[in-house]
């Protein structure tokens, strides 16, 4: 054991060894003695980000690792291996001399060092902002959608966008966001989503923007707010800082959504017929298979949904409009038509006609967890 040769520090952590230079160190290679120079190029490196919290990481592999396994058979405490000592001391030093704060569960801040290579990286925690969007128009489909022909390279087809839609409500969101932050890019994440051809209206639909690699952390909300809305296609309102718990609560939650529809039969209706037909689906569970429109990018599956509530606002000649209440993840356009008996029941099937939605608009998006909409 005598034989095997390690600076002050290291025999300190191994328990055994002939202590020599920290240059000729067999563990370190004088790694630990260099930590005042490695916070310094640390601090270099994210001169440009804002943060207040961070967390050291250390990867450890190739030689080094195995040196540090062969200790450990000798009877090195496994406590005082080498990336422990690192993350340690680095973090004390790294906190005291720039005034950042250790943070062990969300940091803004990982900082990743590798001894073999001694080489830094780093994870910038993102921002998630929360809020509630309106779709005011139209054609503008809810996040970014990729030329299918072209896979975003651009080609006659998508008229050289890369894009089948020229705008998206996650653009129209995260640029303004993104241009604050002075990030690498935001991803819209919605509870559920409209079709393209549907507005979102009423309080809007919940929403967590991730704003991925942000270099300003304390961006002004009502000025983004301004920014979005100043677009007049897409609103926004109640924006507020969240974090990823959020996103798996507007995916996985309970929600309760409220449209309206304008409905054109196959032939005149009269009032008392439609009528009855709508009550007859009232508080009805559908049987609804994956639609024949989306089955080329949703697996095909058979969804149980309830209908809670449907009202009749107007019915002239062969149109109707018609208030729908259901769980979150029906679809509505196929409720009414029954596409092709892949949705049972169905308004068509209950009339014994024709029935397809010409419009659709959302209005509401309920939270039932806590009762209560979101931005309450």
């Amino acid at each position: 054991m005598t034989e095997i040769e390690v600076c002050e520090k290291c025999r300190r952590l191994t328990g055994f060894g002939r202590v020599v230079e920290p240059e000729n160190c067999l563990y370190c290679s004088g790694i630990l003695w260099k930590l005042d120079e490695l916070a310094e190029r640390i601090h270099s490196d994210l001169i440009d980000y804002e943060y207040s919290t961070f967390l050291i990481g250390c990867r450890v592999e190739g030689s080094l690792k195995a040196i540090e396994e062969y200790f450990i058979e000798l009877g090195m405490d496994e406590k005082n291996v080498l990336k422990n000592e690192i993350k340690r001391e680095l973090g004390r030093i790294f906190s005291e001399r720039y005034g950042k704060r250790v943070d062990f569960e969300k940091p803004d801040v990982t900082i990743i060092f590798n001894p073999e290579r001694d080489e830094l990286s780093y994870q910038i925690r993102p921002l998630y902002i929360y809020g509630r969007y309106r779709k005011r128009v139209r054609n503008i489909s809810q996040t970014r959608w990729i030329c299918g022909r072209c896979r975003g390279k651009g080609c006659e087809e998508c008229n050289f966008t890369g894009k089948k839609y020229y705008l998206s409500v996650e653009e129209i969101i995260a640029n303004p966001v993104v241009s604050l932050a002075k990030a690498k890019n935001g991803i819209l994440h919605g509870s559920g989503r409209e079709d393209v051809d549907a507005r979102m209206l009423g309080n809007g639909r919940p929403f967590v923007l991730e704003v991925v690699e942000p270099k300003v952390r304390s961006i002004d909300l009502e000025q983004a707010e301004r920014m979005i809305n100043s677009s007049r296609i897409v609103s926004v309102s109640d924006l507020k800082f969240t974090d990823e718990e959020m996103i798996r609560h507007l995916k996985m939650g309970a929600f309760r959504k409220r449209y309206r529809a304008k409905v054109r039969f196959g032939r005149k209706i009269e009032e008392h017929e439609l009528v009855a037909a709508l009550n007859n689906l009232k508080n009805r569970t559908i049987h609804q298979r994956t639609p024949e429109r989306v089955s080329h990018r949703r697996a095909d599956l058979v969804r149980n949904r309830r209908v809670h509530d449907l009202k009749l606002l107007h019915v002239k000649d062969d149109v109707a409009v018609i208030e729908i209440e259901s769980d979150a993840g029906l679809y509505i356009k196929e409720l009414v038509s029954g596409d092709n008996g892949r949705t049972r029941p169905s308004l068509s099937e209950i009339l014994g006609i024709e029935a397809r939605v010409e419009k659709l608009d959302v209005l509401d998006v309920y939270d039932l967890e806590s009762q209560n909409k979101l931005s309450e």
